[in-house]
């Protein structure tokens, strides 16, 4: 009876130290995902930026052959418009 005991002692004991062992490879793979996950959001924010920037790009070159469509010009207005709006919001700001 006590070796009976003993025996199941022994088996938890080891199935403990395999849960323990798992466990921690678990967090550390977890790590690793959380640290990919972050570096792909900054990648993709990044990305996002260049498309912004090449966009950008695009309307002015567009704009000075004077090749604009109704449709880019309006859109190049409202980005002008926009960039305006926050220099406004800048030069309220300084002058506070």
């Amino acid at each position: 009876m006590a070796e009976n005991i003993q025996q199941h002692l022994e088996r938890l004991k080891s199935k403990m130290l395999q849960l323990q062992k798992t466990h921690l490879a678990i967090r550390k793979e977890n790590e690793m995902l959380k640290a990919k996950f972050a570096a792909s959001q900054e990648e993709g924010a990044q990305m996002q930026d260049r498309i912004r920037i090449l966009q950008e790009q695009q309307f002015i070159l567009k704009a000075s052959s004077g090749k604009m469509g109704e449709l880019d010009k309006k859109q190049f207005e409202q980005s002008i418009n926009k960039y305006l709006r926050e220099i406004d919001k800048c030069i309220t700001l300084l002058s506070e």
